[in-house]
């Protein structure tokens, strides 16, 4: 039976430079490949051990991206080794076959936003109504499901996330705060049940899992197997389960342990 490997991107697989945390002499740094160019400038990396274990990976197991970002963010990523079959993108509102949002798997998602949840649009009138542009740098909606803030980390007031994860915690959403990232979206909007069509649509009888964010958490918790970086989140938030690993390493290397990880397990389980 195939092995399911269902792995966030963002600070989990692949890094930006500001949160690649080489801390060793730059003599011993490692080598880095380049998998993601926005407006000519190049955006996220991963070592080259870590392309070489992907691509390994990737003739092993069935590996599944797994993202919050956009369709259109995600198309951006140049990952090495065979192209995923399968992707999941917007949390878990696009289920990507070959590169093409599923409609169906789509349609359900949306029926289910709508029949449980405050509506998209009375969440954003409430950032904007609430959000100071003193440290609000840019607000966003992806792909029509969910909302997020970038904003400057060092001036925005702790009790303005607390407040607005209980006043979204009342309308059926949650509050995720990823680097300079306010994330607020829908508590059905999961990658893990995503991931769970996935692994119905390929027979998978062992799924694995890695992220960093509380938006990981309940993909982590649905996987038979899964580990979290010592950065991010669930890391600071100290969260842990039976069946999830908390992983010492932090930033790119942390990249680099997880896929050492997920193809060992994938090489016995299969």
């Amino acid at each position: 039976m195939p092995v399911l490997v269902a792995s966030d991107l963002d600070r989990t697989l692949i890094y930006s430079a500001a949160a690649l945390a080489l801390t060793m002499p730059d003599a011993r740094a490692p080598r880095l490949l380049c998998v993601e160019v926005h407006e000519s400038r190049p955006l996220s990396y991963l070592t080259e051990t870590a392309a070489q274990l992907l691509t390994e990976l990737g003739d092993t197991a069935v590996f599944v991206p797994t993202t919050t970002r956009t369709r259109k963010q995600y198309l951006r990523i140049n990952l090495p080794g065979p192209a995923p079959a399968y992707a999941v993108c917007a949390n878990g509102g696009h289920l990507l076959v070959d590169g093409v949002s599923d409609p169906d798997w789509h349609a359900r998602v949306l029926a289910r936003l709508a029949a449980e949840c405050a509506p998209l649009d009375e969440v954003g009138q409430h950032l904007a109504d609430t959000a100071d542009p003193v440290w609000l740098r840019r607000h966003r909606v992806a792909d029509d499901l969910f909302a997020y803030l970038v904003v400057e980390r060092e001036l925005l007031p702790e009790d303005w996330v607390k407040e607005l994860a209980v006043w979204a915690e009342n309308r059926g959403w949650t509050v995720s705060l990823q680097g300079r990232k306010i994330y607020v979206v829908p508590k059905p909007l999961t990658k893990s049940a995503a991931v769970r069509e996935i692994a119905r649509r390929t027979g998978a009888e062992l799924t694995l899992a890695a992220g960093d964010s509380l938006l990981d958490a309940d993909l982590l918790l649905a996987a038979d197997r899964g580990w979290r970086p010592g950065h991010g989140e669930l890391a600071d938030s100290g969260w842990t389960a039976p069946t999830v690993s908390a992983l010492p390493q932090r930033g790119v290397l942390a990249g680099e342990h997880i896929l050492r990880e997920f193809l060992r397990t994938a090489r016995e389980g299969s």
